[in-house]
């Protein structure tokens, strides 16, 4: 299931709040971008504890119980898990991954809110979760009668979202520096391949894995826990961020004239990795519009040019990465400043072409 109206982890609490309470909702997202911590917050919140079920690991009987024999009569024992006397968040993990007899025998706890005779006593909520079939994930087809009893919300990555909650929990500073400069590298696409790539769960498991290093962790360790986390090209500018912590090598250095573009083909990392800041940089602060440019931004645009023909002397290729277009062919840089590359640069731009 896919949606144009989607909600940051900001937003969910509050959305939460004013239809959890009344209805069921069911929250979609890619793997590895919150979605079990926030409902295990949102519950801890209302002072309710979290009961998790995990679809895949489900029978029908794990749910409706099984028959016992009362007064003569045959009854349905709901299991110890679902059967609490206060209220609960009743949180549906992996829903839309279970079976169709899993998800069947969920209808009318959904919606009646109650499974057999067993009834979820008041105040409680229901909240599902799961992955959309695109994200290469273990998915279901969802019957539109599970589909028509829940209310559907898709939460996406927010980088800004995800730093403030960093900045407070203990993240290692260095993922927190490198994604503060490169928040697009956040989270990606699952792949389809089966291969690492970086969602916020992969970036936390990292900074977990380097503050158990500690300090000392070498260069070879930490590209083997890069690499074993994160998406490739993430892993490798990651690597080369550190070592320019490590080497106090930073672009501001390049940018004033204090350094040089690192041209050793060991530092072929550091290039890749300082040449990408540069484009982040003149996407970030050129405007749109040459005449609405504060002079600050046509100063960056001048030693840009110049910065440019030093990259080029060292690798025509890492210098084509800093005007090259988005992945739909798209020009990423304002047409102003590549018009003057054009006419400044030819050869780069010759080669680009």
């Amino acid at each position: 299931m896919q949606a144009a109206i989607t909600v940051t982890p900001a937003q969910l609490p509050e959305v939460l709040l004013h239809v959890a309470v009344v209805r069921p909702v069911f929250l979609w997202g890619a793997p590895g971008i919150g979605k079990s911590s926030l409902v295990r917050a949102f519950a801890e919140s209302l002072g309710l504890e979290c009961v998790t079920l995990l679809g895949t690991q489900l029978a029908p009987e794990d749910l409706i119980g099984v028959p016992q024999i009362v007064d003569g009569r045959s009854r349905f024992a709901p299991p110890l898990s679902i059967a609490r006397d206060g209220p609960y968040c009743l949180f549906l993990d992996e829903l839309n991954a279970s079976t169709a007899e899993v998800q069947k025998a969920f209808y009318s706890l959904i919606l009646d809110r109650r499974i057999g005779e067993y009834e979820l006593p008041p105040g409680s909520v229901v909240i599902g979760a799961g992955n959309r079939a695109t994200d290469n994930a273990l998915a279901r087809p969802m019957a539109s009668a599970l589909v028509n009893r829940l209310v559907h919300l898709h939460l996406r990555a927010s980088a800004d979202d995800w730093l403030r909650w960093a900045s407070g929990a203990g993240i290692h500073p260095w993922v927190l520096d490198y994604l503060r400069n490169r928040p697009d590298h956040l989270w990606t696409a699952p792949p389809k391949t089966e291969e690492p790539f970086s969602t916020p769960r992969s970036w936390h498991m990292l900074s977990d894995a380097l503050h158990s290093y500690g300090a000392g962790v070498d260069d070879e360790m930490l590209r083997v826990l890069a690499f074993g986390t994160l998406t490739a090209a993430h892993a490798s500018t990651f690597r080369a961020f550190v070592k320019t912590i490590r080497n106090s090598f930073g672009f501001e250095a390049v940018l004033k004239g204090e350094a040089g573009w690192p041209a050793a083909p060991e530092d072929r990392d550091l290039l890749y990795f300082l040449a990408e800041t540069f484009r982040a940089r003149l996407v970030k602060e050129l405007a749109a519009d040459k005449v609405s440019a504060s002079p600050a931004a046509k100063q960056l645009a001048h030693r840009g040019k110049a910065l440019l023909v030093e990259l080029a002397a060292i690798s025509l290729e890492v210098a084509q990465i800093v005007i090259a277009s988005d992945e739909d062919g798209r020009p990423v840089l304002p047409a102003w400043f590549l018009v003057e590359v054009t006419r400044d640069l030819p050869r780069l731009v010759a080669a680009r072409a």
